[in-house]
C-alpha cells in the first residue's frame, strides 16, 4: 500500500467503474443512477484537491494495477472518508482493513478526532465501517426527478 501523487490519478478508472457497478447492483432506491458525473471529471476533482493540500489517496496494487483505494479529505474540521473500494476479487482479504488502518492512521496525525463517511443505502461496506465504531449519524433522503 502507498498513497499516490496527483499524476497518477487516472490509475483509479477502473476501481470507479466497478464502485458504480457495485452501487447500481446494491443500491435500495437509485440502482442505475451511478456514476453521478463522469469518471474524467471526478478524477480531475481528485488531482486538484491533492494539488490543494487537503486530501490524500493510498492505493493498494497487485499484478500492476490498483486493486483498491482509498481517498481522504481534511480541509477542515472533521476527517471525511470520500471513497473506499476493493474490487470484489481483492475483497475478504485485508484490503479494507489495511485502507481503513491507514486513514484513521492519517486522520489521527492531523489531529482530526471526527470522520464522516457516506455511504449509500444497500451497500454491505457499511459493516466495516461499523467494525471501526462508525454510528448512524444522519439519514440523508433524496428526490431525484
Amino acid at each position: 500500500m502507498r498513497e499516490i501523487e496527483a499524476k497518477e490519478v487516472y490509475r483509479l478508472n477502473n476501481c470507479l467503474q466497478a464502485l458504480a457497478d457495485h452501487h447500481n447492483r446494491v443500491s435500495v432506491n437509485f440502482k442505475g443512477c451511478y456514476p453521478k458525473r463522469p469518471f474524467e471529471e471526478t478524477l480531475s476533482h481528485f488531482t486538484s484537491d491533492i494539488n490543494a493540500g487537503n486530501s490524500s489517496i493510498a492505493v493498494i496494487e497487485a499484478e500492476d494495477r490498483v486493486v483498491g483505494f482509498c481517498k481522504i479529505n481534511y480541509g477542515s474540521d472533521v476527517g471525511v472518508i470520500e471513497y473506499l473500494i476493493v474490487l470484489e476479487e481483492y475483497r475478504g482479504k485485508g484490503c479494507g482493513a489495511q485502507l481503513m488502518e491507514w486513514a484513521l492512521n492519517r486522520f489521527n496525525e492531523l489531529g482530526l478526532h471526527d470522520v464522516d463517511v457516506k455511504v449509500a443505502d444497500g451497500n454491505d461496506a457499511i459493516s466495516l465501517y461499523e467494525k471501526y465504531g462508525f454510528k448512524m449519524n444522519a439519514h440523508i433522503l433524496r428526490l431525484s426527478r
